[in-house]
């Protein structure tokens, strides 16, 4: 019994190691979402983090346009970000854990 424990312990540790180095490489895939348009542009890492954004000298000119633009994009970036992320970590999770019956959490 208790080298399951320790054998299922050794598991959640793999399992948080694997979780570990998946937020790491997230931060290194980068998205771009763009406006219909392409008057903006965002760059943000698969851990939703913004890395670059472009704005056309069309924009600058309305303020309230520009700042409509930036939220359509940014929400469309974050949302495609969360996609992959999410995506990624859950794979990552349940591929390191252990199999306990009746625990199938990512079904």
């Amino acid at each position: 019994m208790f080298g399951d424990m320790m054998g299922m312990m050794n598991k959640l540790k793999e399992a948080q190691a694997k979780v570990e180095e998946t937020k790491k490489r997230l931060n290194t895939v980068t998205l771009e979402e763009k406006s219909s348009d392409n008057l903006l542009s965002v760059n943000i890492t698969a851990n939703r983090e913004i890395k670059n954004i472009s704005i056309s000298d069309e924009l600058l000119k309305d303020k309230e346009q520009l700042e409509d633009y930036l939220i359509l994009t940014l929400n469309k970036a974050i949302a495609q970000a969360t996609k992959i992320n999410e995506a990624e970590l859950g794979a990552a999770a349940k591929d390191g854990l252990p199999n306990i019956p009746g625990m199938d959490m990512f079904k």
